[in-house]
């Protein structure tokens, strides 16, 4: 736990500066000075971590104690905040190492403090972060499954892929069910110690929302190590989730864990427009057949028009191979009409899927060598940037492997 000190003599700014730092579990408000001319003694009575000024009620005195505060503790990471960028730079040459602009949004809060505090944080923070809620290194990649229609095994491919990559020691990979009406990825694994909390509970406290009650509503897959934010568990509170509560809530988990794996709804509400947009990947699912291809070609026009949506794109067909559903069209053909290219297979498997839906476990436990499994295994190589050498060919009728091609 790094500890903060921070001075503001605007009882206001200072009131959401505070507000601000308590949702941020890593770090510990370890003092708060109303005046400048004191928090020289502050810092000497409490010795932070980190050091925190707003500039605004006063930069004259606040730019002249960073410069003193600088000289007699060089070790200590001084964070600015102001209104006034010629202020910022003047601190910056004061001595201050980190500076943030009014108005501070939590992100850029957390963006700040990792910066200030993470190499001197590594060996520190270890202890208190064996709860797993927070992670050590690197950005967290965000990975939202949308599916062509519903029936294309959008929540199976989710499930699965969350926790494949969460079998893996050094992943922490939270799985967020944004199919907020009807999901059920809680119900496709067999989790212990459900309580009643769920994402409509987050919404309804955002204000005071923080890693303690965010750590209360991650159900623990113990299997994988795999965590679950569950949908809402009445569908009449689905109103009262927007898209402000989901870039809260996905900003606080992004500091946690590694891997986010969204499972969308079909609907395309404005909640889930706003997981896309934070998405690093899109992965589309969708089967050969018409009318899933065909909303393949209107999601991608669709997401096309917004800014660096449609370039996260990648299509997944599943259930390659089902005779039951190939309605004659080759993968050559899927990709002239869709416009781009296929970026992975899954093979039809429905007797691997069904026994481990009815077991309460993921493919990767119940059968991992299943061939589902076992594709599935190289789509999160190869998202997590990893080579994945060719499998055995295994033929279609139109003649493709089952794995991804590159």
């Amino acid at each position: 736990m790094q500890r903060i000190a921070i001075v503001d003599p605007s009882e206001s700014s200072r009131e959401s500066l505070r507000t601000l730092l308590l949702g941020v579990d890593f770090v510990w408000l370890e003092a708060e000075c109303a005046r400048y001319e004191y928090f020289f003694d502050v810092i000497q009575q409490s010795m932070p971590d980190l050091a925190i000024v707003a500039l605004d009620a006063d930069k004259t005195k606040a730019l002249q104690m960073i410069g003193q505060l600088s000289v007699e503790h060089p070790k200590l990471p001084i964070l600015t905040i102001s209104h006034d960028h010629q202020a910022l730079l003047q601190s910056l040459q004061k001595g201050a190492k980190y500076f943030l602009t009014h108005p501070v949004g939590l992100e850029d809060m957390l963006a700040a403090l990792r910066r200030a505090l993470g190499e001197s944080s590594n060996q520190n923070d270890q202890s208190s972060m064996s709860s797993g809620m927070i992670r050590q290194s690197g950005p967290s990649q965000m990975i939202a499954i949308l599916g062509s229609r519903g029936g294309v095994g959008t929540t199976s491919l989710a499930v699965n892929l969350a926790a494949t990559l969460a079998s893996d020691p050094a992943n922490g990979v939270a799985l967020v069910d944004l199919d907020l009406a009807l999901g059920d990825a809680d119900i496709a694994l067999e989790v212990k110690g459900i309580d009643n909390i769920s994402i409509a509970d987050l919404a309804r406290n955002i204000e005071r929302l923080d890693m303690n009650f965010l750590r209360r509503a991650m159900v623990r897959h113990e299997g994988t190590g795999l965590a679950i934010l569950r949908h809402p568990l009445e569908i009449q509170d689905v109103g009262i989730l927007h898209e402000g509560h989901i870039e809260r809530i996905l900003n606080l988990l992004k500091i946690s864990y590694s891997h986010l794996v969204l499972d969308l709804s079909k609907s395309m509400l404005p909640t889930d427009m706003m997981a896309l947009r934070m998405s690093d990947t899109i992965l589309l699912t969708a089967q050969l057949e018409l009318s899933s291809l065909r909303n393949v070609v209107r999601l991608i026009h669709m997401l096309g028009l917004e800014d660096n949506l449609a370039e996260k794109i990648r299509v997944v067909i599943n259930r390659v191979g089902s005779e039951s559903i190939e309605e004659g069209i080759s993968m050559k053909k899927a990709e002239e009409v869709i416009g781009k290219p296929i970026f992975w297979q899954v093979p039809s498997d429905p007797k691997s899927l069904i026994s481990a839906r009815v077991s309460g476990e993921p493919l990767v436990l119940h059968n991992p060598k299943s061939r589902v499994q076992q594709s599935i295994a190289g789509l999160a190589q190869t998202l997590c940037g990893n080579s994945v050498e060719p499998a055995a060919e295994t033929k279609t009728k139109s003649g493709w492997s089952f794995f991804g091609r590159k």
